[in-house]
């Protein structure tokens, strides 16, 4: 193995011995020869020169307006519109309203006439704990707009009215303590929905 590698040490230094090529800088072009092209082959595809005679003349067409068109022409040639297209133009839209309004609707035809909705049938049932029968959502909203954002104060007056054995006496105790006190309007739908959430607990 130490043989075969100084032969090639060997030949490698031979070759760096070699006399390079010098390099100039001196480019050679070869041109080629010149053709002999007939330019009379050529002239039908060259472009025609425009005679000032034959020059083309713009034209000016007159657009004639009748008294009842939907356009107007102006002094300075343009034409206008009589309407606004996008407000008299009658489009899909309002030719499917208009046809709705005169068919009953698939949903009013398959509706059950005189059932109560789910949504109205479970609004009047019973609960047994008013903690529970409170969502998250509507505990939020109750704390933030009925109770002044005060959470002890809510789960204080829950554990009341649970308490409570009648209607009545729940009743009672919410004007009194609640309503009056914290000033709750009862027009207002959260309270509206306090309120039946507490008839509820003891229907």
């Amino acid at each position: 193995m130490l043989f075969t590698l100084q032969l090639l040490q060997t030949e490698l230094m031979s070759k760096q011995k070699e006399v390079k090529p010098p390099v100039t800088s001196k480019v050679s072009v070869v041109m080629p020869a010149r053709l002999n092209i007939d330019p009379a082959q050529y002239e039908k595809y060259a472009p025609k020169p425009v005679e000032e005679t034959a020059a083309v003349q713009e034209k000016k067409e007159k657009v004639l307006v009748e008294d009842e068109s939907v356009s107007i022409l102006q002094q300075n040639g343009q034409l206008d519109m009589v309407f606004d297209p996008l407000v008299e133009i009658p489009t899909l839209s309002h030719q499917v309203r208009g046809h709705e309004a005169e068919t009953e609707s698939l949903n009013d035809r398959l509706k059950p006439g005189g059932k109560a909705e789910l949504v109205e049938v479970l609004k009047e049932t019973p609960i047994k704990d008013l903690r529970k029968a409170i969502g998250i959502n509507d505990r939020f909203v109750f704390i933030n707009e009925l109770f002044r954002g005060d959470e002890a104060m809510y789960e204080r007056s829950i554990k009341t009215i649970n308490s409570f054995n009648i209607y009545a006496e729940a009743e009672y105790w919410i004007s009194r303590e609640l309503k009056i006190k914290l000033g709750w309007d009862n027009d207002l739908p959260v309270v509206a929905q306090f309120d039946q959430l507490v008839k509820r607990r003891f229907s």
